[in-house]
């Protein structure tokens, strides 16, 4: 009898097994097996009278892999159950522990944070129990997302045009809205900039004797340009020695960001291609993980990974650029459970990869092989130069900068933004006069804030402790999806439901639905994780808040009047309305429920070419969750299908 180990990813199946050899078989859960049912008061599958007890069924199209599943441990001498290393990895095994019926003798939980040999072969020498206040946490999680989700998005529905609402969501939702109205209200202001062109370097006014100046309007510029010749007095040259620290390796959200800026991939495609590089990559004689685990807010970094990455920099580079390991700024929702998101080894440059990579996967691997060795390097020394000019007291000001060591821009400097500006050794000149080509006024204005871009927001998000690492990218995904943002020139702009929506969760949940108590439940969930809150007294708490307001709410909030599209129902003679559906918007009788009329939609049908298996004609067509295919228009006479458009 073999050793069954339980993964959740059939990719990373192939992999461990490879590693662990002929006495193991390795399966793949493919991700969670159960969720909350929806039985009980208001679907919940929560049981809030008695302790918030969940229950749980297979989830819709899992059964047949259950079965398979037991089949497997039946004919198996031990189980390893080798789910992913954090909160949600630690739930899924504990429910196929339950569902699958494995007593504590029968079965192992083992955690590894890297899918490369060594690591896994010693995680199975170091393999422990599950470990229950990750699981509550996990389901704490879950049952206070699904209460909210569900109750609030039902009033949602019933009272605005929105279709959901959600714990996190609607909190990201909200700075965007706020930001939004800020520049709405925003009064720009006018000033203007006086600068001298020289040669090689241009200056700008920035003091009267000692005193900071301020320029309000044109006439006030060119009352002071008229004060000024086009001679100005060197008067000081300032050098100063600076260092620029590099940045510590990546975490979930800084890799998002990064990703964002540097190589415009959304914090969707970044997950999915991370996910990839994690679980294993088909090399010329091995299948290895390239990265350590992507969902992470920790920055901190293996001993071993350290020594050989040490040990890299000074035969690559010199000693002269070995550095310090950045310390982790602990703050309260940050998780130390495993490492930074780094490469799995030094010595597999992304040069060597990358003919087994895409190109993406290959652009997001070289971004994170050279983070983590540039993390590890010397600081950049600077030696920055600060020249004052004087002109009848009127003083200008010019920065610029050498680079003297380049650190660990040796590695880093293509993903680097700033660029350094070099001025002429202004302190060697013979004469301390120079003369300016011209100088010229400009009118500026002030700018409010700019909109959020997804790196931005994922960015305020981390910093106010909104959500989790693994939560941003779905965040975005949904408040895109819901219509309640739009994206243009790759910013966000709430649209009018999601300004609806906010204002009506503000009116009426504002004590829940803000940052600072979205912060405080991440907070909670940490504790429950560490042991230190009882899971189910957290609940208690939050309920005992959350449902007088939302029986309030749905009393008292004024629901938006249906659309009338101008025709009457045919049935009845109400006027007909739109209205919002689980699909979108259809068109039905203002008089429901007592008429329950829905006008059919006559959609277009667009045709694409002749079948050649029948004759008839090839239609566009789609599931029912509205993703398109091809078929033949005398279906179920002709059964053609393709995901693929046919050509003639």
């Amino acid at each position: 009898m073999k050793n069954l180990v339980i993964v959740e990813s059939p990719s990373k199946s192939k992999t461990i097994e490879k590693y662990l050899g002929k006495d193991y078989k390795v399966v793949s859960s493919k991700g969670h097996i159960r969720d909350l049912t929806k039985k009980g008061k208001f679907g919940l599958g929560v049981d809030i009278e008695n302790d918030f007890t969940p229950s749980y069924e297979i989830i819709k199209g899992k059964k047949k892999l259950v079965d398979e599943l037991k089949k497997d441990v039946k004919s198996s001498s031990k189980v390893y159950l080798a789910t992913d290393p954090d909160r949600e990895g630690e739930a899924i095994s504990w429910h196929l522990c339950e569902e699958l019926g494995l007593k504590d003798k029968e079965y192992e939980r083992v955690v590894f944070n890297e899918i490369t040999k060594d690591t896994v072969i010693n995680a199975f020498n170091h393999a422990r129990g599950i470990d229950y206040d990750l699981v509550h946490s996990q389901e704490t999680r879950r049952i206070l997302d699904r209460i909210i989700g569900f109750r609030l998005s039902k009033l949602m529905q019933y009272k605005t045009s929105g279709k959901s609402a959600g714990r996190v969501q609607s909190v990201a939702l909200k700075l965007i809205v706020d930001r939004e109205r800020e520049i709405e209200s925003f009064i720009k202001e006018e000033y203007w900039t006086i600068s001298a062109k020289f040669n090689e370097f241009d200056a700008e006014l920035d003091k009267y004797k000692n005193d900071k100046i301020e320029i309000h309007n044109e006439l006030e510029a060119q009352s002071i340009i008229k004060k000024l010749s086009n001679s100005f007095k060197i008067e000081n040259v300032e050098k100063k020695a600076k260092k620029r620290q590099s940045k510590p390796p990546f975490i979930t959200s800084t890799l998002q960001q990064e990703a964002s800026t540097k190589l415009n991939f959304n914090a969707k495609k970044t997950m999915s291609i991370a996910q990839k590089l994690y679980e294993g990559v088909d090399l010329e004689n091995e299948t290895v993980g390239l990265i350590t685990y992507m969902r992470t807010d920790s920055i901190r970094l293996s001993d071993e990974f350290v020594k050989s990455a040490y040990n890299y920099i000074e035969n690559s580079y010199g000693k002269e650029y070995l550095g310090i390991i950045k310390k982790s700024k602990k703050t309260e929702n940050v998780q130390d459970a495993h490492e930074a998101i780094r490469p799995t080894s030094i010595n597999r440059t992304p040069e060597s990869v990358k003919t087994y990579l895409s190109n993406d996967e290959y652009k997001l691997y070289k971004m994170i092989y050279k983070r983590a060795l540039a993390s590890l390097m010397k600081d950049v020394k600077l030696e920055q130069t600060t020249v004052i000019l004087d002109n009848n007291d009127y003083k200008f000001k010019t920065s610029g900068s050498v680079i003297v060591f380049d650190g660990y821009l040796k590695v880093y400097k293509d993903y680097e933004d700033s660029e350094e500006k070099i001025l002429p050794p202004l302190d060697t000149y013979k004469s301390n006069i120079l003369v300016s080509n011209e100088i010229i006024k400009e009118q500026h204005f002030t700018k409010p804030k700019p909109r959020y871009t997804e790196a931005k927001l994922i960015k305020e998000m981390e910093e106010l402790g909104i959500g989790r690492p693994s939560t941003y990218a779905k965040t975005m995904e949904t408040i895109v999806e819901r219509g309640y943002v739009r994206i243009e020139d790759k910013k966000f702009i709430p649209t009018e439901i999601g300004i609806e929506i906010t204002d009506k969760l503000q009116e009426f949940f504002s004590n829940l639905i803000n940052v600072k108590y979205t912060a405080k439940m991440e907070s909670d969930l940490d504790k429950v994780a560490e042991g230190k809150l009882i899971w189910n007294n957290l609940l208690k708490e939050f309920y005992k808040q959350f449902e007088p307001m939302l029986n309030n709410a749905f009393e008292k909030m004024e629901k938006k009047s249906a659309e009338e599209t101008g025709e009457l129902c045919p049935n009845c003679n109400s006027p007909l309305v739109i209205r919002n559906g689980k699909f979108g918007k259809f068109t039905a009788c203002s008089n429901y429920p007592t008429c329950k009329y829905i006008k059919k939609e006559e959609k277009e049908v667009v045709k694409i070419c002749k079948c050649k298996e029948c004759g008839g004609t090839i239609i566009e067509k789609r599931t029912k969750k509205g993703k398109i295919f091809y078929g033949c228009d005398n279906y179920p006479k002709c059964k053609f299908a393709s995901w693929k458009k046919p050509e003639d």
